[in-house]
């Protein structure tokens, strides 16, 4: 009667003499009902056999007892009580040696299993290392010893007669057992919360360190476009074609060596902040913020710069270049011309300062005077030459020729002296014709030689002059015009050759009348200083640089027609990867869109797709090579082409950026559908929905087509005006949230639009309308979740100490939190409490570490 007192909590009517049965089945039946109303089935077991003392029924009714009350409630990853309790204590022993529970008999008649339950929960109980396999009845005493006195748990088991039978009596030891799992039971939450917190905690370590990963690559990459950026902007020219073709060198070196590697570091960058990024909205934390001055728009605004400054200093460094090979051209030019005018000039100066008229007989005087005016006629010839020398000298001061200095004094130094002989030839002349009234006779032979000598040697000097001329062409068309004038210079020639041996026949003619009436002319021409040998040997030195002439133009004719060949090897090239590079940027931008097979799928076509692309490098190597060859024959244009090198590179790279960038958006799509428990077919209905709405296939929606999307997929908007305007503006969205269930005020409100559109662009993605159709279906930690399991830890506490943290988490998480928590100041504090709530908040993002 006691037990089914204690079963049913009602107090039963002490049966009196003479009516003991009937009160005795009144009494059992009370609390056979109690069993029944708590879902026990009791099968053939009534109040009569239990009155009557039947030993079967009675022990069978209190075992159902037992198994309703102590051991069905039991329950391990949803199985039944009985295998629930066996693999409660299977994980509980497994560490242990020398104990292997598979039953509730024979597994437990060593004592170790006890024992190993014990030491498992509470190991300053029992000192688990002296115990042996072969003493079981030590062990048994040892187990029940321990339970009984500090685990209450009363002695329902006989060592002797656990070890007295083959097979303990399963029932009894299930029983028993079942004790050790209520005892324990609330050091299971605790390490149930324990693994919530080592969870949250880890995401939140490697968050903490991806986002200084992400710190530090950013500070590396500016670091180097700050450095970079003033060698690209200095101007600082220099004074030789040498050392400019070496700071060519340095920055083709710069684009092929240098930069590259600073690509994929800023392509792995976003990559790296987009993962991160996907992360924490995954794990349901606030978004990452980098550094002032890190953000990846910040990153793209300085490379920016550095392309800007990088393309500015390729054009400075090719115009320096012309401008040098102007220079040099134009200084040869001047040097070539003033040593001319000063070969001719030299002497002029003592020769007109002669006093020789003085002495001189009236021939002599007359003969002066017609030098003189042969010289005249000379110095008008010259004048060209002065005038484009200081042209020339002007030239190279306006072009910022280095060696100026030099050129100016000798450029001074011809004009002071060609003044100089103007004044002196004025001064002479006017000596001369005060004594021309002395003097009468004139031959008019050597006259007529020394008119006609002066000009056909100065012609023979310019001819001279210009075959020896050095010259500069970029096309065929310019030496083929070179050609075309040389070949008329040569068409000259005969007609010149008459004029020189008219000219040799004047002085023939001379010599004839010399020696026929024994004229004293003392051998030389009055008239002239040019000489018949003299003009003969100019005009032999014309010969002779007639055929030079022709060689130098066929040279060149040869150099432009090799460089013809290699615009064209260039532009054959180069029509080839344009387009090439263009069509694999258009499917790729078709292959992001389109839907063929699972996310992996995708991922695997974009990989093979990538390799593709990679294994056409070789490809871009060799259009560089032959992009060197066209820049060391310094060739500036091509018309066999419309694409340059820039060009080429510039997509190359943007063609790699583009299928990195494609590859991370399919793998964040992946973690998103994995971490918010999309299936394959939401995540196609959701993409189908997006690109049929996509209309100019931007992979992004705008406002009007992001709410028909919605619409689509069964979303009812419900909102007139709107379909008026067929705009969706703040309030066309909150009301399109509220339409599918989203009541909420305008913070609320702020915070979803700041989701779906963190940059407020006007414009929703394809990975921000994913994560808005998968956020209220998501099974996430919440701060709410972590203070829970925190406040299992702590014993129900407002605060946890120190030692609760370290005997409950492993050592680098319970270091962490240490770390971090701010100590707890409520009314019930103690020395030393921490505050776990602030922290759980702030994990989240809803407070300040």
């Amino acid at each position: 009667m006691l037990l089914l007192e204690v079963i049913s909590g009602e107090r039963l009517a002490k049966p009196e003499r003479g009516k003991m049965r009937v009160h005795k089945i009144s009494n059992v039946n009370k609390a056979l009902d109690f069993i029944a109303s708590k879902g026990v089935k009791l099968v053939s077991i009534g109040a009569e056999e239990i009155v009557d003392g039947n030993v079967k029924m009675t022990l069978g009714m209190i075992w159902t007892i037992i198994l309703r009350f102590a051991i069905q409630d039991i329950s391990v990853e949803e199985t039944s009580a009985k295998e629930g309790l066996l693999l409660w204590c299977q994980r509980k022993t497994a560490p242990y040696k020398n104990v292997n529970i598979q039953n509730f008999h024979i597994s437990w008649k060593d004592g170790l299993g006890f024992c190993a339950l014990i030491h498992r929960h509470r190991p300053e109980l029992i000192d688990y290392g002296k115990l042996r396999k072969d003493d079981p009845l030590t062990n048994l005493n040892t187990a029940f010893d321990v339970a009984e006195k500090y685990l209450d748990i009363p002695k329902m088991l006989d060592a002797e007669d656990i070890l007295g039978t083959l097979r303990p009596d399963e029932k009894a030891i299930m029983t028993y057992v079942s004790c050790y799992y209520h005892a324990f039971s609330g050091a299971q939450k605790a390490e149930t919360a324990a693994n919530r917190i080592c969870k949250v905690l880890a995401v939140n370590q490697e968050n903490e360190q991806l986002m200084e990963d992400y710190e530090k690559l950013a500070s590396d990459l500016l670091e180097w476009i700050r450095r970079t950026i003033p060698w690209l902007e200095n101007r600082a020219p220099e004074n030789t074609m040498q050392a400019m073709q070496q700071k060519l060198e340095d920055f083709r070196d710069y684009r092929r060596l240098h930069k590259p590697p600073k690509v994929q570091e800023k392509c792995q960058l976003e990559i790296n902040f987009n993962t991160l990024q996907t992360k924490l909205r995954l794990s349901n934390r606030p978004a990452f913020m980098p550094s002032e001055g890190k953000m990846v728009s910040d990153i793209n605004n300085a490379w920016g710069g550095l392309e800007q400054a990088e393309k500015g200093y390729e054009e400075w460094l090719l115009n320096e270049i012309r401008r040098l090979e102007r220079l040099d051209h134009l200084a040869e030019k001047f040097r070539q011309k003033a040593s001319i005018h000063e070969s001719w000039t030299d002497g002029k100066e003592a020769m007109l300062q002669q006093k020789d008229y003085e002495t001189a007989t009236l021939s002599e005087i007359k003969a002066l005077l017609k030098k003189h005016e042969a010289f005249e006629s000379d110095l008008a010839a010259h004048q060209d030459r002065v005038e484009q020398i200081a042209a020339i000298a002007q030239e190279l001061n306006e072009l910022d020729y280095y060696d100026s200095p030099s050129v100016n004094a000798r450029c001074q130094k011809i004009c002071d002296q060609w003044d100089n002989l103007g004044a002196l030839t004025q001064k002479r002349r006017e000596a001369l014709e005060r004594t021309e009234k002395l003097l009468e006779t004139i031959d008019q032979l050597y006259l007529e030689y020394a008119k006609r000598a002066a000009p056909f040697n100065n012609w023979m000097e310019g001819a001279m002059e210009d075959l020896q001329d050095t010259f500069i062409v970029h096309t065929i068309e310019e030496i083929q015009g070179l050609t075309t004038a040389h070949e008329q210079f040569k068409a000259t020639l005969p007609d010149a050759d008459k004029e020189r041996q008219a000219i040799l026949g004047i002085h023939n003619e001379v010599s004839k009348i010399v020696q026929t009436y024994h004229v004293n002319m003392a051998g030389t021409n009055p008239y002239t200083t040019i000489t018949p040998h003299e003009i003969n040997g100019k005009w032999e030195h014309v010969r002779q640089l007639v055929p030079r002439r022709d060689q130098a133009l066929m040279e060149e004719h040869a150099r432009q027609q090799q460089n013809e060949r290699l615009r064209k090897q260039f532009g054959a090239q180069a029509n080839v990867i344009g387009p090439w590079i263009q069509t694999k940027m258009e499917e790729i931008g078709r292959i992001s869109i389109e839907m063929h097979g699972t996310l992996e799928d995708q991922l695997n076509h974009l990989r093979q797709y990538e390799k593709s692309i990679v294994n056409y490098k070789p490809k871009i190597d060799q259009l560089e090579g032959d992009h060197q060859l066209i820049q060391e024959a310094l060739i500036f244009d091509n018309k066999h082409t419309n694409y340059t090198m820039e060009h080429i590179r510039v997509g190359w790279e943007q063609l790699l950026t583009t299928i990195a960038r494609t590859i991370n958006e399919v793998e964040n799509q992946i973690l998103t559908r994995d971490a918010k428990g999309i299936s394959q077919e939401q995540m196609n209905e959701f993409r189908a929905s997006f690109n049929h709405f996509d209309r100019d296939h931007s992979g992004t929606l705008g406002p009007e087509e992001f709410k028909a999307c919605l619409i689509s997929l069964g979303y009812d908007i419900g909102n007139d005006a709107q379909k008026k305007t067929g705009m969706m503006d703040c309030e066309d969205f909150r009301a399109c949230l509220i339409s599918m269930g989203y009541n909420m005020g305008e913070a609320e409100f702020a915070r979803i639009m700041s989701i779906v559109d963190p940059n407020r662009l006007g414009v929703v993605t394809f990975q921000a309308f994913i994560d808005f159709m998968s956020r209220e279906t998501a099974d996430t930690d919440t701060a709410d979740q972590v203070m829970a399991s925190f406040k299992i830890l702590a014993g129900d506490k407002n605060y946890i100490t120190v030692d609760e943290l370290r005997r409950e988490l492993p050592p680098d998480q319970a270091e962490y939190c240490i770390a971090r928590m701010a100590p707890y100041t409520g009314r019930d504090a103690v020395p030393g409490a921490l505050d776990y709530m602030s922290f759980s908040t702030a994990l989240y993002g809803e407070s300040d570490l």
